[in-house]
C-alpha cells in the first residue's frame, strides 16, 4: 500500500493522485523544487466548503440553539486549532510535502500547516468527487470534536479557560514564552505555555495572540483527562 493509499483509507475518500499530491504540497516544498504548484488555492476552496458544511450541520442538528451560539460553535469547529487537532488525530503530518527548512523546524506538526493541509484536502475532494462527497468528508473529520461540548467555550477563549482549569487543579497561573521566525512581512510566532517551570503545550500562529491561543487550547485539552 502506498502512502497515498494509506492516507486515503484513513480519510475514507479516493482522490485523484495528482490532485491529492497537490493538496499535500506546502509552498516551502514547491519553492525549493523549482516553483512547483502548491496547495494554497485548494486551501482557499476547502475553507469555503468546510464553513458551509459545518454551518448546515449545526443548523440542522441543533434546532434549539440561537444564532449567537451557532456562530460560536462554528468558529470553534473551523478554527485552525480544531483543524490541527483533526490532522493530528488522523496522523496527517508525515504525509505533507515540506521544504527542508520547514522539516527541520518541525513543520509537520505545526498547527497552521496541519490546518491548511486539511482545508486543501477538502478542496481537492470537492474538485474530484463533488460537493456531496466533500461535505461527507468534512463531517467525518469534524464530528468527533462534537463529543466534548466543553471545548466550544474553551476554543473561543482558550487562555481564560486554561487559567480557570489550572486554578481548579491547583496548578497555578499559566505563563507564556514567545519566539518568532521569518521576515518582518511574514513572521510566524511560536508559543509555549508553562505551568510552573513545565512546558505543557505549544502552538503556532501568524500573531502572538494566535500562537498563545493555540498553545492554551492544546494545554486545556491535555489537562481534561485528570480534570474528569
Amino acid at each position: 500500500m502506498t502512502s497515498h493509499e494509506a492516507l486515503s483509507t484513513v480519510l475514507g475518500v479516493q482522490i485523484e493522485p495528482s490532485l491529492f499530491t497537490l493538496a499535500l504540497t506546502h509552498r516551502s516544498y514547491a519553492y525549493e523544487n523549482g516553483g512547483l504548484a502548491h496547495n494554497e488555492r485548494l486551501e482557499f476552496l476547502g475553507d469555503s466548503i468546510l464553513g458551509q458544511a459545518v454551518t448546515v450541520m449545526l443548523y440542522t442538528e441543533f434546532p434549539d440553539l440561537d444564532e449567537g451560539e451557532l456562530a460560536k460553535r462554528r468558529a470553534s469547529l473551523v478554527s485552525s486549532v480544531a483543524l490541527a487537532e483533526v490532522a493530528r488525530s488522523i496522523g496527517l503530518g508525515p504525509f505533507i510535502r515540506l521544504g527542508k527548512g520547514e522539516e527541520q523546524t518541525g513543520g509537520s506538526d505545526k498547527s497552521s500547516i496541519l490546518a491548511d493541509t486539511v482545508e486543501a484536502i477538502i478542496g481537492a475532494a470537492y474538485l474530484d468527487l463533488g460537493g456531496e462527497a466533500a461535505t461527507e468528508l468534512v463531517l467525518r473529520l469534524i464530528r468527533p470534536l462534537l463529543d466534548n461540548p466543553e471545548r466550544f467555550g474553551a476554543a473561543m477563549d482558550p487562555k481564560t479557560s486554561l487559567q480557570e482549569l489550572a486554578a481548579r487543579l491547583g496548578m497555578g497561573l499559566p505563563s507564556y514564552q514567545i519566539s518568532d521566525s521569518g521576515p518582518d512581512h511574514s513572521k510566524r510566532f511560536h508559543a509555549s505555555v508553562l505551568l510552573g517551570s513545565t512546558v505543557i503545550a505549544e502552538g503556532d500562529g501568524s500573531s502572538k495572540k494566535q500562537a498563545e491561543m493555540a498553545a492554551a487550547l492544546d494545554a486545556w485539552t491535555l489537562l481534561q483527562v485528570p480534570a474528569k
